[in-house]
Order: structure tokens, then C-alpha cells, then sequence
């Protein structure tokens, strides 16, 4: 009888396991399609393929470990010839508010898109408490936008076996924006940590990401430093207090004058961009500056100032994701000039990873003029570029690229560039770094010397396509 409930409660332990941590497709839903041609004028002449949009749902854990649906947007690309592609994960910025997400076509749905357009099968999920789950978002918390990102990936999977028109490769790449930097880097870690049988990362691009939590977001709490985004500060805390169960009343983190509108939020009454104008304006009326630091309660930031092991404080080092040790070639795109997250996160992850031993991390400066707007589209040109000299595509078994046979040189160029390799009749195009066309011709040899008097000094993307093939490179004028 000893056995026999041994056995019982052995069964029920593995069933109840099994059953939540599958990352099961609930559903799919076709959004619509969108030509080549439109995204070409839309967002970069560079785009390789039209593109299908489906919102889907999936199983995936909540913050408390409870069976929760989440959802996110899959762009599938195009194209005449059944190609299978490489399948990429990117996560988006910080959003407004549950409806404001890819699988709604909003909320950085845009930039996913882009990456579908260039021949990746891109998953874009929604993350916890936004789109189809429930709750209230954990803001910039690694641990579930993590699992919410490789549960959806697992998802994408299985609506790949299960339909007969989409083709994914052995590939995966990574990469998001602003919180879906911290957000990409945190998925990275987590699937070389631990899920290195399921998903080999190809390469990663996490671009202008808070990585430095603790160290970052720590100094707009207690220092008396002008930040016109408090309703970030007060998000984060949010966050970590419902995802770490410290038990704060909101009323118990913030001051009274503050407490309505950040409870409007919460309770989602009202989405972010009002509470950062709401809260703006009380700064500034009470305190005369937007100075976060005058809506968290005094003994709050006593507790963080005095208390290294503090639960808020140990909450924000839990949630860093700049200290490991990244096993694919990663890049950490930024701008000196970012407004919003402070470039020293990208530099000091740099400089810890490369510590700790990692084979090939690096901080790219992008553009040191632009604030975090501004530093989208370079960013994103970048992680582009970086993407294609991994990216493989295959018909039947067989690849279909010639990038490691054509070559530039010299490259950086002055006068002429010599191009080798290069199939006869090829389509030669060479963009300006904003995706304007600055040259076309059609190639008459496979090793043409090209004349660039006509361009200015500066960066280029210079790219060629026979049918299936293409090639695309950065060529820098001197």
C-alpha cells in the first residue's frame, strides 16, 4: 500500500510538472499580409521578402509559477520559393498599456516586421499582464520576460510542424529595443543557461537596454537628478514589489501626493504616458523639477541607501542581466546620448562580459548625437547588418547565400572599390545608411570595379542579388 502511494504520488507530481511547464500553441489568428514593395517604401529599400502577420496565443507561467495564456505577434516571411528561415526573437520597448503590443500591431510590432521582412521567422511576444495575459505587467523583470519569450519560441515551433507552408532552420537570433534590450539579453542568458538542448543562440543584438539595473535605475530613486520619465521609476518598483511578493502598500512606497495617480495605473485606469504626464506635473509643482526621488517615501530611500541586502534592493540586483557570460557573438548597439537609459549600461556590460570571459562582445556606439528616439534606426541598421553575416537560408537542404565568396577591397575605399566573385547579371545597389538608394547597375562581370567619386565620405550598405541570392555589406567611403 506504501508503494503503491509512493507510485500515486510520484505519477501526480510528474503529470502536474509536465502539464506546466508545457509551452503549448493554444491559437493562431492571420492579421494580414504585407507586399515587399510596401515594406520597401515603408521602412527600408534593404527588405528581402513580403510578410504574413499572425497574433497567437500560448501557454506560459505567470510571475507565481500558475498556468497563464500569453500572446505575441509572428511575421512570417514570404517569398515564391519555399525557403526555410532562420527564427528570431524580438522583444519590444516599453509600452503604453496592455493593447498597446505587437500582436495588436502596435507597440514595436514595426521593427519586428523589419525582421521578418529580411528573412526571419520573428516572434514577438507580448510578455506577462500585457496583450492576452492577465495581471499587472513585471516591468523589466529577466525572469519572465525570459519564459514568456522561450515559451512563445516553442509555440512558433509547433505552429511550424503543424503548418505546410512555414520553414524554420536550425537557427536563432535575438535582439530587442529599449526594455526588450534587457529583455533580449535576459532571454539569451536564460536559453544558454538552460535550454542549450532546445534553441542554439546564432547570434544576439540587445540594443539600448537598461542591463544595469541595480546600479542605473538605484540613482534616479535617491539622487536629486532631473528625469523626465518618473513614471519608469515608479513602474520598476511597482514590478518588483508584486514579483518578488515584498508586500509594500503602494501608499507604503510613495508619497501621498503621488499615491492616486500611480494607483490609477496599477489598477489600469489610466496607461503611461499619463501617469509620466501626471506625475511630471505634481514633480513640478511640489518640488519645482521632475525629481523622482521626491515621490518615493523617506524611509524607502533610507532602507535602499543604508541596506544593501535589502529586499528592494536584492529585487533590483536579481533582475541585472550585464554579469554572465554570453556563448554566441553578441553586440550591445547604443547612443552616447540617450536620454532614457543611460549609455553606461551597454559599456559596463561590455566591459564585465568580456571579464568573465566572453568570446566575442562588443559595445557598439551607433551614433553619439542621438538621444533613445534617435537611436532606433542605427541601432536597428546595425543589428541588421550584424544579423546577416550569420543569417542562413535553405531550399531543400541546400544554402542559397554567396556572402562568404564576394568580397570588397579595399573596404574602407576611396576612389574605386573591386568587387569579387560576383554573379554575372547580378543587381548591384549600394544604400545610404538612412536605406536611400545612391546606385544601381546591373553587374557584366563577376569582379567589377566600382566608382564611388559620386558618394560622399561616409557609410554604406552595398548589396547584390541574382533570384535567390543576395548579398549584403557595410562598405565604408573614405
Amino acid at each position: 500500500m506504501k508503494k503503491s502511494f509512493c507510485f500515486l504520488l510520484l505519477f501526480s507530481f510528474l503529470f502536474t510538472a509536465f502539464s506546466v511547464q508545457a509551452q503549448q500553441l493554444i491559437s493562431s489568428q492571420y492579421l494580414g499580409h504585407r507586399t515587399q514593395n510596401y515594406l520597401q517604401n515603408t521602412f527600408t529599400p534593404l527588405i528581402q521578402n513580403a510578410v504574413d502577420l499572425y497574433r497567437i496565443t500560448y501557454e506560459t507561467l505567470d510571475i507565481h509559477g500558475a498556468l497563464d495564456t500569453a500572446s505575441g505577434l509572428v511575421v512570417i516571411p514570404v517569398r515564391n520559393t519555399s525557403f526555410a528561415y532562420p527564427l528570431l526573437c524580438y522583444q519590444h520597448g516599453t509600452v503604453d498599456g496592455p493593447n498597446d503590443v505587437p500582436s495588436h500591431l502596435s507597440g514595436g510590432a514595426e521593427l519586428a516586421i523589419v525582421f521578418g521582412g529580411m528573412g526571419y521567422v520573428t516572434a514577438a511576444p507580448d510578455y506577462l499582464g500585457l496583450g492576452e495575459a492577465r495581471g499587472f505587467h513585471p516591468y523589466v523583470h529577466a525572469k519572465s520576460e525570459a519564459s514568456a519569450a522561450i515559451d512563445m519560441l516553442f509555440a512558433v515551433r509547433q505552429m511550424a510542424e503543424e503548418s505546410d507552408d512555414i520553414f524554420i532552420n536550425d537557427q536563432l537570433f535575438i535582439s530587442g529595443y529599449s526594455q526588450g534590450g534587457h529583455a533580449a539579453a535576459a532571454v539569451q542568458k536564460e536559453i544558454e543557461e538552460f535550454y542549450s538542448d532546445d534553441f542554439t543562440v546564432t547570434a544576439s543584438a540587445p540594443m539600448s537596454g537598461p542591463y544595469n539595473i541595480s546600479e542605473t535605475m538605484t540613482p534616479f530613486i535617491v539622487n536629486e537628478s532631473v528625469y523626465y520619465y518618473p513614471g519608469y521609476v515608479a513602474y520598476t518598483m511597482l514590478s518588483y514589489n508584486l514579483a518578488s511578493n515584498l508586500g509594500y502598500e503602494i501608499s507604503d512606497l510613495f508619497k501621498a501626493p503621488y499615491v492616486p495617480a500611480i494607483t490609477q495605473f496599477y489598477n489600469g485606469e489610466i496607461v503611461l504616458s499619463t501617469l509620466q504626464s501626471n506625475l511630471i506635473s505634481l514633480l513640478t509643482s511640489n518640488e519645482g523639477a521632475s525629481i523622482p526621488k521626491f515621490m518615493v517615501q523617506d524611509s524607502i530611500l533610507d532602507q535602499i541607501t543604508t541596506q544593501p541586502d535589502h529586499p528592494l534592493n536584492q529585487a533590483l540586483r536579481e533582475n541585472d542581466v550585464f554579469d554572465w557570460t554570453p556563448q554566441a557573438p553578441t553586440r550591445l548597439f547604443y547612443c552616447t546620448a540617450d536620454d532614457q537609459v543611460l549609455y553606461l549600461n551597454s559599456v559596463v556590460a561590455d566591459s564585465v562580459m568580456n571579464a568573465n570571459g566572453a568570446l566575442d562582445v562588443m559595445a557598439v556606439d551607433v551614433d553619439p548625437t542621438a538621444d533613445h528616439g534617435g537611436c532606433v534606426s542605427p541601432a536597428m541598421i546595425q543589428t541588421l547588418l550584424f544579423f546577416l553575416s550569420y543569417q542562413e537560408l535553405t531550399v531543400d537542404n541546400e544554402e542559397v547565400l554567396f556572402n562568404e565568396n564576394l568580397t570588397l577591397t579595399p573596404n574602407p575605399a576611396e576612389g574605386y572599390v573591386n568587387v569579387e566573385n560576383i554573379p554575372d547579371g547580378a543587381l548591384v545597389e549600394i544604400f545610404d545608411i538612412k536605406g536611400r538608394l545612391q546606385m544601381q547597375f546591373e553587374s557584366e562581370s563577376n569582379h567589377p570595379e566600382v566608382d564611388l567619386s559620386g558618394l560622399v565620405p561616409g557609410i554604406y550598405l552595398f548589396k547584390v542579388t541574382k533570384g535567390p541570392q543576395r548579398f549584403i555589406s557595410k562598405l565604408v567611403k573614405k
